[in-house]
């Protein structure tokens, strides 16, 4: 495997570039694999579909003052689609609750070219290939991290609000920002649904993190996370970071 970070010697200066980098991603044997194999395999609902099968780069616009986290792609969601939380019912919850916000076209996500939009809001994830399980190795979280890095960079100068969804999400955006020289609260505050803490960035710009249960259907069919509780967090940050 590629040591990480090993094709940041010259990160991309701009967010297309930066996707068309993600989308070229090889660097991690077991998740090219994976994601291949349920690209060919398919689930019988989509059998008649071709899979997008390769890595997942961001959505939304370049100068987002609200940027939304995840963990990684789901196998028969973005890895089929090519959009983040697009196509399963995850992305049912997301775009739902975005849309009630104001900061979505569409109240559904369900393939590249549906016409859904996204306003002052970009969504990415930590991980951009499906793995296994849900379940990125620590390897390969290591290894994808100079994309999330990268796109972090390039999208600070407008963003105000960074919503976590999941504690793999707010433990990864608490370092990157630490990695990039901000001043951050220590210890690492506490992950929970609602929980945030605020920062005054390196360039003197007030920002909050914040986080909330991922809208995964072992959340939502337990009822760990419910409607109100997504649409609730989603206007928190609007109200700080989109004006």
């Amino acid at each position: 495997m590629a040591s990480p970070g090993v094709w940041l010697v010259s990160p991309a200066k701009t967010l297309p570039l930066l996707d068309k980098a993600i989308v070229r991603c090889t660097l991690c044997p077991r998740l090219v694999q994976w994601r291949e194999e349920v690209a060919i395999t398919k689930r019988k609902a989509y059998e008649n579909e071709e899979y997008w099968g390769k890595p997942v780069p961001g959505f939304g616009p370049a100068d987002a003052r609200y940027v939304i986290l995840g963990l990684a792609p789901g196998a028969h969601g973005a890895n089929r689609t090519g959009r983040v939380f697009t196509g399963d019912s995850s992305g049912d919850w997301l775009y739902r609750a975005l849309h009630k916000a104001g900061l979505a076209e569409l109240p559904t996500s369900t393939s590249r070219d549906d016409g859904q939009e996204l306003f002052a809001t970009r969504i990415l994830c930590a991980v951009r290939c499906a793995p296994p399980d849900n379940k990125p190795s620590t390897q390969e979280k290591q290894t994808c991290a100079p994309f999330f890095h990268n796109e972090i960079a390039l999208l600070m100068p407008t963003a105000r609000t960074f919503l976590a969804l999941g504690n793999l999400a707010w433990t990864q955006i608490y370092s990157t920002l630490i990695e990039m020289g901000e001043s951050l609260p220590t210890p690492r505050p506490k992950f929970g649904h609602g929980a945030s803490f605020t920062f005054k960035g390196s360039d003197g710009v007030k920002r909050m993190v914040l986080g909330s249960y991922h809208p995964s259907q072992q959340n939502t069919f337990t009822g760990k996370l419910t409607e109100k509780m997504l649409d609730s967090v989603i206007k928190k940050g609007k109200t700080f970071g989109v004006h």
